[in-house]
């Protein structure tokens, strides 16, 4: 019985210090990646502008091929929404595009729904390097609240999110300089 009460109070010490942990720990994150491609700014720009061309190049959005997607407004425009429905993988939410310079920045706001939710803007940069060559800046920015901001801590949010950014840049960059 002592020993059951020893394991029961370490237990509860435990999930007290992580509460504790979490209290201090930053609840806001930032991932991004960029690539050089081979195509004139203007190319760039004008291909991931459109919502719906991440179907050919977004490892998030080509997770689930079956999910049901839902379109509102006019793509490459603002107010545009991009809503999914997906497996465990895919999730649910949709994105929506909040503003536009013209030829050089997107800013999208992505509303998760599922398996958890959260909101994160996402800015799409494109900065013409030459004529013939950019640079296409992708960010996702959020936060994560107490006490689920302990994640932070234990696992790479910029390693794992990163990566998959990484995967989609490069597919991005296929794509535009064999176009």
């Amino acid at each position: 019985m002592n020993i059951l009460l020893i394991i029961l109070a370490i237990v509860v010490c435990l999930i007290v210090l992580i509460l504790i942990v979490a209290l201090f720990t930053e609840k806001r994150y930032s991932v991004g990646r960029e690539i050089v491609i081979d195509r004139a700014s203007d190319d760039v720009f004008q291909y991931i502008r459109y919502l719906k061309n991440q179907e050919n190049y977004s490892k998030w959005v080509m997770t689930d091929p079956n999910k049901k997607t839902v379109a509102t407004g006019v793509d490459g425009t603002v107010g545009f929404i991009y809503a999914w429905d997906g497996n465990k993988d895919a999730g649910k939410g949709e994105q929506e595009i909040m503003s536009i310079v013209e030829g050089k920045r997107m800013d999208v706001e992505i509303r998760f729904q599922k398996p958890f939710a959260a909101v994160a803007t996402v800015p799409f940069i494109v900065e013409a390097i030459s004529p013939q060559q950019s640079r296409f800046k992708w960010s996702m920015n959020s936060k994560m609240n107490y006490p689920m901001n302990i994640m932070l801590v234990v696992m790479s949010i910029d390693k794992m999110l990163g990566k998959d950014m990484e995967v989609s840049l490069k597919t991005l960059k296929g794509i535009l300089e064999n176009k």
